[in-house]
């Protein structure tokens, strides 16, 4: 049962071998170059395409019922080690990219919760969520998801902790100082301000809303998706395996940071991010090696530091990116490990 809900439901296994046929019925062999880039190409735009507006409307719903205010209300419950992971898991409910999720990590910080919380929730938003353990599932594989969100949760709740440790609550900008301390903020709880009162919507309402938004979020990620299966479509068929092999398989012991210095300057979310991740894994490269990429383009895209660096000054900016990558580095790593002794892949 799992392994057809695995092969049929997430892989659409049925999917790809009905574009074959098609592919075929064209005259092209799937076994060529152009044959074979066709077939991927349009399988990987169609899964990914079903996947995220699935996925996108019932996140959407999730959210409908975690609007920021509540969202600040359950994290102010809880103190010390377990806000920084009440903040880390509300990230995997959240918007799929570090931009959309840095004006939320603001208005947190605004309001009043402590800079570890935030944080937590900064890193984990963009890194994990629930669309991203589904699709990762439909391509990878149920351990590998898994992993997958564990260790993004693990840098998210320990780099919130690191950053609280540190104590660089000066090092924020300070229109956001300023909206703590009394200024005008939409969800200050501390500095004296009336909270707005907690909206309710009818189920007719939530779904006509998270209709909207997967209709709008798949808009606004399907170029990115288009660009990534085209990427992944070329790798996988007309890059060399040992080209990958050599450069990123696991007898190269820097293929981890070649991956995440790969990684760091575009500017993708992760479901165009996997049909790369899939082609280079295809070609020979280590899981943790892909992986790592993944993670380095998701959490630390230039515009999102850009976007970033107008909230926190430069120490704090510095400080949160390095968390980042050598959080992902060690998790590429440990994923090398987990690849060699377990033999997944």
């Amino acid at each position: 049962m799992w392994d057809f809900f695995q092969n049929e439901i997430l892989g659409m296994k049925w999917l790809y071998a009905l574009i074959r046929r098609g592919v075929e019925a064209a005259g092209l062999s799937v076994g060529s170059k152009l044959g074979g880039a066709v077939a991927f190409f349009l399988f990987d735009i169609i899964k990914i395409s079903v996947l995220l507006c699935v996925l996108i409307f019932l996140i959407s719903l999730i959210q409908s019922f975690f609007p920021p205010e509540k969202s600040r209300k359950i994290m102010g419950r809880f103190g010390g080690f377990g806000s920084r992971v009440i903040g880390a898991l509300l990230g995997t409910v959240t918007p799929f990219c570090s931009c959309s999720s840095i004006p939320i990590f603001m208005g947190f910080t605004a309001a009043g919760l402590p800079l570890g919380v935030t944080f937590s929730f900064l890193i984990s938003s963009p890194m994990v969520d629930l669309g991203s353990l589904v699709v990762l599932m439909s391509v990878f594989g149920w351990k590998t998801a898994v992993l997958y969100v564990v260790f993004g949760l693990v840098i998210a709740v320990a780099g919130g902790s690191l950053i609280e440790r540190l104590h660089l609550e000066g090092e924020i900008a300070d229109f956001i100082v300023n909206a703590r301390n009394g200024g005008k903020c939409w969800s200050c709880g501390n500095g004296g301000q009336a909270e707005l009162p907690e909206m309710t919507f009818t189920m007719k309402e939530r779904v006509k809303s998270a209709f909207d938004k997967m209709l709008e979020t798949l808009k606004k990620l399907f170029p990115y998706i288009l660009a990534g299966v085209a990427l992944g479509a070329f790798i996988h068929n007309w890059i060399p395996e040992g080209w990958i092999t050599s450069a990123l398989g696991s007898k190269n012991p820097f293929g981890v940071l070649i991956a995440v210095l790969c990684g760091v300057p575009m500017y993708a979310d992760i479901f165009g991010c996997i049909p790369i991740a899939e082609a280079l894994l295809f070609k020979g490269a280590a899981l943790g090696v892909v992986l790592s990429f993944m993670m380095a383009v998701t959490t630390l895209s230039l515009p999102s530091l850009v976007m970033l660096s107008k909230a926190v000054k430069p120490k704090l900016l510095a400080i949160f990116t390095a968390i980042c990558v050598v959080g992902i580095i060690a998790a590429g790593y440990l994923f090398n490990v987990v690849q060699v002794v377990q033999g997944w892949m």
